[in-house]
């Protein structure tokens, strides 16, 4: 497990550095195709990879971005890939040969929709906490440019490799084997779920919200995002 976690944080660290210089939101976030590789990560080495993607980040924020907001950013990377993992696993357990059909793509894709918004917002949501970028803006970037990346490269790195690393003896799956209760699983899904549409639909909207709560500046952070960030976390347990 320490080998794989090295290995995706290496190769997270590899696709990150060179488009660091192509900054979107200075300091925090760039344009970054090596989006993809949290959830491959998470999908073939399981919490290693994810593991993987926190600390690949952190390195690569060393690079131009370090800074407080590195923190928020290993969390919300580590989500990336665990939730995708856990929630391709709950839906398709039985579908890691990889034989997609309509059923497994809709999976494999919801699974990385929901691990690549709930690291925007987790990122956001952190950042914007510390008084460095607002969650509007820092969010939303993020987590268009991991839908974008991770629903086009993301399955086609992942059925480029896979058979490679279940040959070579390190797949998770394969490494690991286990099940979880289904019933927890499909609430966790439910959870997650909830949390993003909480998250990205009322935190879009605080001017609207601080007149009607009368609320500003912190307090008005945790009025709109705390309560999906509670969803999203408590449903990633549950996976």
């Amino acid at each position: 497990m320490v080998v794989l976690t090295a290995v995706s944080a290496a190769l997270y660290v590899a696709l990150l550095i060179p488009f660091k210089f192509i900054q979107i939101v200075p300091g925090y976030a760039e344009l970054r195709p090596a989006a993809a590789i949290p959830p491959v990560c998470g999908l073939l080495f399981g919490p290693a990879g994810a593991f993987g993607a926190a600390f690949g980040n952190l390195v690569a924020d060393f690079f131009g971005t370090i800074g407080p907001g590195c923190l928020p950013g290993m969390a919300g990377n580590f989500l990336a890939a665990f939730l995708t993992y856990k929630i391709y696993r709950a839906l398709a357990p039985e579908n890691y040969a990889w034989k997609m059909s309509l059923r497994n793509w809709a999976a494999l894709e919801f699974a990385i929709a929901l691990g690549a918004c709930a690291c925007g917002i987790t990122i956001g949501f952190g950042v914007d906490l510390l008084g460095l970028a607002p969650f509007k803006v820092l969010a939303n970037w993020i987590c268009f440019n991991n839908l974008v990346f991770g629903l086009t490269l993301g399955p086609v790195i992942l059925l480029s490799v896979f058979s490679y690393i279940k040959d070579a003896g390190l797949f998770y799956q394969d490494l690991v084997p286990g099940k979880s209760s289904k019933a927890l699983s499909l609430l966790g899904i439910i959870l997650v779920l909830a949390g993003v549409i909480v998250s990205l639909g009322i935190g879009n909207f605080p001017g609207n919200l601080s007149e009607i709560l009368h609320l500003t500046g912190k307090a008005l952070l945790y009025a709109t995002l705390l309560p999906g960030m509670v969803l999203i976390l408590l449903g990633a347990l549950l996976l």
